[in-house]
């Protein structure tokens, strides 16, 4: 890396938290109101990243065909999503292996940490709370938090902003490619981890700065550099 890293940001969903039970539960909790065929979990894996909009509409267009919803499906779905999502929000969620002492790690070393997430910054406050990883993030945002999400390069440089560290010194650290690319674009290093979920392709071919295999891996490498 170019310039010794002074903070570093970190994706929720596959990168600290699996969190596809919860989309299990809130999808087919949206999908039985709306009399809907439901939907298994390896499908929903394909469709996490890039915020819940994207979520429902890929949802909706597999089952229909690949058409894209019309406004007042995906207002429908919208709705039972949120009010399903908010009620199963970390009940089928768990840590990955080692995020607790990857994020102690990392704190130790005096790194400003944030967590960025395309999931409603809400729903990111809350599950960081429950499952106690909320103490450790100076800022957690989401999908909502900024104009634009992940790959967009906006809520990675409006994050550096708030952190005090310029993007060429902060790690951004995720499980896919919407990761990569906005740390790209952003002008940031990128690690990315291989649990995740990726849209089903390996996370070796995203162009990272390194894959690694959990988070106190990548808290050894920065302290080793």
């Amino acid at each position: 890396m170019p310039a010794p890293i002074q903070a570093v940001m970190l994706d929720c969903d596959g990168t600290l938290v699996d969190t596809l039970g919860d989309f299990d539960a809130a999808l087919n909790a949206m999908l039985r109101q709306m009399r809907r065929p439901r939907i298994e979990r390896e499908q929903i894996a394909r469709f996490v990243g890039r915020g819940t909009e994207h979520l429902l509409r890929c949802v909706l267009a597999l089952q229909d065909g690949g058409a894209m919803p019309d406004e007042a499906t995906f207002n429908q779905a919208w709705a039972a999503y949120l009010q399903a999502y908010e009620q199963v929000n970390g009940t089928h969620s768990r840590l990955y292996p080692g995020v607790r002492e990857g994020l102690a790690a990392l704190q130790a070393q005096g790194l400003p940490l944030a967590c960025l997430t395309n999931k409603p910054q809400a729903f990111a406050r809350e599950l960081m709370r429950r499952l106690g990883l909320a103490p450790f993030f100076r800022f957690i945002h989401g999908g909502d938090t900024f104009a634009r999400k992940k790959p967009d390069p906006l809520p990675l440089l409006e994050t550096c902003r708030l952190l005090g560290a310029p993007p060429a010194a902060t790690l951004m650290v995720g499980d896919s490619r919407n990761d990569a690319q906005a740390a790209r674009a952003a002008g940031c290093p990128v690690f990315l981890l291989p649990y995740g979920y990726n849209y089903g392709c390996p996370v070796e071919q995203e162009g990272a700065d390194a894959v690694l295999p959990d988070l106190p891996a990548i808290a050894k490498r920065l302290q080793a550099a």
